[in-house]
């Protein structure tokens, strides 16, 4: 074995012994103060989740507010997923939360919304309290505990209800791409390049109804599908150069969220049906309403109900404040004793 051979063996092992001690102190065996063996990496802060639909939603509450027109009580039933696609590694394809969805449409558009979806809280606090196992303080503070009383009537029922699912998941509508490579042929270290490309469309759809409730009447049917772009670029070079290979390869691949476009035909579907519950006319009632001075309970997410006259400081636009809370961009709490 020659000596230069050799020396490069050796610079081989020690950049890998350096490699494995860069790793050995990123990873320990042993806990450290805190409890944990590694610190995790990232720190993006919690964003709200618009999409294309939400400032229309937005826009539906603030004309209902400023015409002071009445919202109906709506209720959201089951909205599943009916395509049957799986993935690879066992899971849905498509989520299962489209209802959940739904609900934080109609509170972005300022509706009065009941919850039907799941009552087993509520269902088993009423056993509860039908067999008078549940107490509330009474008049004479906590010593005056007297059991809850079932009162008829008193929980308000739904005008409209919303159903439906998702029908369609759609792979490969149409794809395309291209593969070049060159390379040199006549020498002895010959460089090769190498360059690719590929983008592929699939679409998914959901059909929604609005149901009167007291009547059953379908009143309002909606279909909507999206389509969905995925694109892959990759690039290479492979060399031989003093004895040594080069072989260095760089790439890079998108594909549009397909959970994010179910929330967007969601919150397309519902401006529709709010618009229609509400009377708007079209997209020009957008340039006459406009955002409460004082501070709205709808904001990119969702709406509410304050419990207390704070609006000014608390609503619906803070909260999507991305450095609100967070403890080391929000000078408030990163300030505290905390």
């Amino acid at each position: 074995m020659s000596a230069g051979r050799t020396l490069r063996l050796f610079k081989t092992a020690g950049v890998a012994c350096a490699t494995a001690a860069l790793l050995s102190g990123c990873i320990s065996s042993s806990a450290g103060p805190n409890g944990t063996y590694a610190a995790p990496i990232g720190n993006a802060p919690v964003t709200a989740n618009p999409t294309p639909y939400s400032a229309a939603l937005y826009c539906m509450g603030d004309y209902a507010r400023r015409y002071s027109l009445p919202s109906p009580r709506i209720a959201v039933g089951r909205i599943a997923d009916y395509t049957g696609t799986v993935s690879a590694d066992g899971g849905r394809q498509v989520t299962g939360g489209a209802s959940l969805m739904a609900m934080t449409a109609l509170a972005k558009s300022g509706a009065r919304i009941v919850e039907r979806y799941d009552t087993s809280v509520s269902e088993m606090e009423l056993r509860y309290a039908n067999n008078r196992l549940i107490g509330d303080e009474g008049a004479g503070g906590a010593d005056d505990v007297q059991y809850r009383r079932i009162i008829a009537g008193s929980v308000p029922g739904s005008d409209f209800y919303i159903v439906g699912g998702i029908t369609e998941v759609n792979y490969n509508i149409r794809s395309g791409g291209f593969d070049m490579a060159a390379g040199q042929a006549a020498t002895d270290t010959p460089l090769s390049t190498a360059f690719a490309g590929k983008a592929f469309v699939m679409n998914i759809a959901i059909d929604l109804r609005l149901v009167q409730t007291t009547t059953l009447e379908v009143v309002d049917v909606i279909s909507y599908q999206k389509q969905i772009i995925g694109r892959e670029v990759s690039a290479g070079v492979f060399d031989f150069l003093n004895g040594n290979v080069f072989d260095i390869s760089a790439g890079e691949g998108a594909l549009e969220p397909v959970q994010l476009a179910v929330r967007a035909l969601i919150e397309r579907a519902t401006v529709e049906f709010m618009a229609n519950l509400y009377g708007a006319p079209g997209p020009d009632v957008c340039l006459q309403a406009g955002p409460d001075p004082l501070g709205g309970t709808i904001g990119p997410t969702g709406g509410y109900y304050p419990a207390y006259p704070n609006t000014d400081t608390n609503n619906g636009q803070t909260r999507a404040d991305p450095s609100r809370w967070h403890d080391s961009r929000d000078g408030d709490v990163r300030r505290s004793r905390y």
